[in-house]
C-alpha cells in the first residue's frame, strides 16, 4: 500500500496508530484503485442493463460461462469489470497524463468504454456466444446504441472513481 495521507493523532484502542490506519484507507496500489473502480463502474452499467435489457444480465452474460440466471449474470459482470478495471489502472500506471485530475480520468474512462464496446460488445460476444450454442446470440458484428451507451457509463464512472480512490 501507498503512504500518501498521514495523521498523526495517537489515541486509538486497539493498538494500531491513526496515522497507519489512515495510510491504509488512504493509499491504495492502483491495482486495487481499479477494482473498486471497475466494480463501480460494472455497478451502474449493471442497474442500466437491468432497466434496457434484463436478458443481457440473466442470459447472455452467464450462458458465455454455462451459466444461467441474473444472480450468475450479474458476479460475472461484475467479475468481467473488476478485471477490466485492473487493465484499466495499467494503462494509467503506463500513461500518468491520463489520469492526472478527474476529469482527464473520467474523459479516459469514456474513451476506454468505447474501446471495451468495439472489441467485446461488437466483436468477441456475438462470436463467443455462438460458439457455446447460446440460441440468442446477437449478429456479427453486434452494433446496439444501448450496449455503447452502457459500455460509456461504465468507463465513465471507472475513470471518475480511480483518481479518487487513488489519492
Amino acid at each position: 500500500m501507498s503512504t500518501r495521507a498521514t495523521s498523526e493523532t495517537v489515541d486509538r484502542t486497539d493498538g494500531m496508530e491513526t496515522s497507519e490506519m489512515t495510510e491504509r484507507i488512504a493509499g491504495v496500489e492502483s491495482w486495487q484503485a481499479g477494482v473498486v473502480a471497475g466494480l463501480l463502474g460494472s455497478i451502474a452499467f449493471g442497474a442500466l442493463l437491468a432497466v434496457v435489457a434484463p436478458g443481457a444480465l440473466t442470459a447472455a452474460i452467464p450462458a458465455m460461462y454455462g451459466l444461467s440466471g441474473g444472480v450468475a449474470g450479474m458476479v460475472v459482470h461484475l467479475s468481467h469489470g473488476a478485471v477490466l478495471g485492473v487493465a484499466f489502472a495499467a494503462i494509467l500506471r503506463a500513461r500518468p497524463d491520463l489520469g492526472n485530475t478527474v476529469g482527464r480520468a473520467t474523459a479516459a474512462g469514456a474513451a476506454y468504454g468505447v474501446v471495451l464496446w468495439v472489441l467485446l460488445a461488437v466483436l468477441v460476444m456475438p462470436v463467443w456466444l455462438s460458439a457455446v450454442g447460446f440460441a440468442g446470440a446477437p449478429p456479427f458484428p453486434n452494433v446496439d446504441a444501448m450496449s455503447l451507451l452502457g459500455h460509456v457509463v461504465y468507463g465513465a464512472v471507472l475513470g471518475a472513481a480511480y483518481p479518487m480512490l487513488r489519492r
